[in-house]
């Protein structure tokens, strides 16, 4: 463990120094506020692509889904599909367009995005979408900074308060000296070591165990309800779950800190390079989560904590000098979303209610101020949120994901291929995903009959539709 301890805390230095460093070469080429929200409009394929899906997956990957592998067995697999679906739907019918608008109206913002769209004067729109954002990503950077005590409480038994503290740090460091362009690079430097990390471990794990042939053994003698696609579940509840997995997809159009890096992307080339790229990366990581969930139960079994496993198993079945570079990997994962997250909330705040709603005249010096002001500020409290209490990470961040993705993907989607959207129809849309799962998930209804994504999706677009055609009749 001494030896492990020295290694990791080297290894980890050294991946803190390189993203230190890439916050001091992005803060030269930040001078305006369009450089920090959106670099200039200047990112390329792999960036977009990578850092784009680094930062909608987090500790929900690499901790989470591991984790829901190994307490669901084969029946998790379902996770697999509704994400990349949800990849697809962002890229083929989402990215471009909202690209090209965002360009030509210059929207820097989503809540910008609506605005602008619906010429609202009064600032509704504006007001509610930074609402939701608010307080969603301080729930969401909140569950990113638990998993970090997580994992080295699970590792090294480091008590939350260092672990919390240290890590949010170099993120809200990095986050501030160069904004959107430091994030980008950032998330996909830790994208690609996030991939490595999961693929090189469930490797190993299946070699443990002899293979697929040895894994479906093993694993039958101490869990046989792992391999069963049903997961011994009553039909009507294994339907509920694999639905809800396959819901988690509708999440990815609404989620403000992925769509801006399509606002981000140099041209319609970037966009269609970078459709592939996402895929390949979402299909490796997802694959490699569920199969190390099921290997894990024949190689750890009886974790008290299945969000354990990974740390776990980089731990004891890798090289010392492997096992550092792999947990980093979790490190990586949390801190990519957590960087982009806090910098949404934040062009909330600076962009959208001090530039935008109070019209405070500003250079762009003060605003860049006012913006690395703020992500110090927001990312301090969810530090302390983090400290005072442990959650479960997969299901509280499905929560904040599933509030973000209700409220704003209906919306966006209909806004991209309908022209009968009004104005009260997307009021309606935002406010009823969002209440809806406030609501599903306060009464109980997630766990009992369906992730709450689902209604909630359902239930917004139902609203922007019959609101819209309401209120386009008392209009006509």
């Amino acid at each position: 463990m001494t030896e492990l301890s020295g290694t990791i805390v080297f290894i980890f230095i050294l991946y803190l120094l390189a993203m230190l460093g890439i916050g001091a070469w992005t803060s030269r080429l930040t001078s305006s506020p369009s450089d920090f929200f959106l670099a200039d409009r200047s990112l390329k394929a792999w960036v977009v692509a990578i850092s784009s899906v680094a930062s909608s997956e987090s500790a929900w990957a690499v901790l989470g889904t591991v984790g829901l592998a190994y307490k669901e067995g084969l029946s998790a697999i379902w996770f697999l599909p509704g994400c990349l679906l949800g990849y697809l739907v962002n890229w083929l019918f989402l990215a471009e367009k909202l690209r090209e608008y965002s360009e030509k109206n210059n929207a820097i913002t989503l809540p910008d995005y609506f605005e602008n769209y619906f010429n609202d004067k009064t600032h509704v729109l504006r007001m509610i979408s930074v609402a939701i954002i608010f307080s969603c990503m301080m729930a969401y950077v909140a569950a990113q900074f638990t998993a970090i005590g997580k994992t080295f409480d699970a590792v090294f038994g480091i008590p939350n308060i260092l672990s919390i503290s240290v890590g949010g740090m170099i993120v809200l460091i990095y986050t501030m000296m160069g904004g959107v362009r430091a994030v980008a690079w950032t998330d996909f430097v830790q994208g690609i070591i996030m991939v490595l990390g999961l693929v090189i471990l469930t490797l190993v794990a299946l070699t443990n165990l002899g293979g697929f042939p040895g894994m479906w053994v093993e694993v039958g003698k101490v869990s046989p309800v792992t391999l069963e696609w049903m997961g011994g579940k009553p039909i009507s509840v294994f339907i509920g779950s694999m639905v809800g997995l396959l819901g988690i997809g509708l999440g990815y159009p609404g989620q403000p800190h992925v769509i801006t890096r399509y606002m981000a992307a140099k041209n319609t080339a970037t966009i269609k390079k970078g459709t592939w790229i996402a895929l390949g990366w979402g299909l490796m990581v997802y694959s490699s989560s569920i199969l190390l969930g099921i290997c894990g139960q024949a190689l750890f079994p009886g974790l008290e904590d299945p969000e354990h496993l990974f740390p776990k198993a980089a731990e004891q079945l890798l090289p010392t000098w492997l096992t550092a570079i792999v947990l980093t990997g979790v490190m990586a994962a949390i801190m990519s979303t957590v960087s982009a997250q806090i910098l949404v909330a934040a062009s909330a705040v600076a962009h959208d209610v001090y530039s935008k709603m109070l019209k405070k005249a500003l250079s762009h010096k003060m605003i860049l101020l006012v913006s690395r002001t703020t992500i110090f500020l927001l990312g301090l409290g969810a530090m302390l949120i983090a400290l005072g209490e442990t959650r479960v990470v997969f299901w509280f961040v499905l929560f904040a994901w599933s509030g973000l993705g209700a409220s704003f993907g209906p919306l966006i989607l209909f806004t991209m291929y309908s022209k009968k959207v009004t104005r009260q129809g997307a009021i309606a849309g935002m406010l009823t995903g969002f209440l809806t799962t406030l609501i599903w998930k306060a009464t109980g209804m997630s766990d009992a009959i369906i992730y709450e994504l689902v209604p909630a999706f359902i239930f917004a677009s139902l609203s922007i539709y019959f609101v819209s055609k309401i209120t386009t009749e008392s209009t006509d």
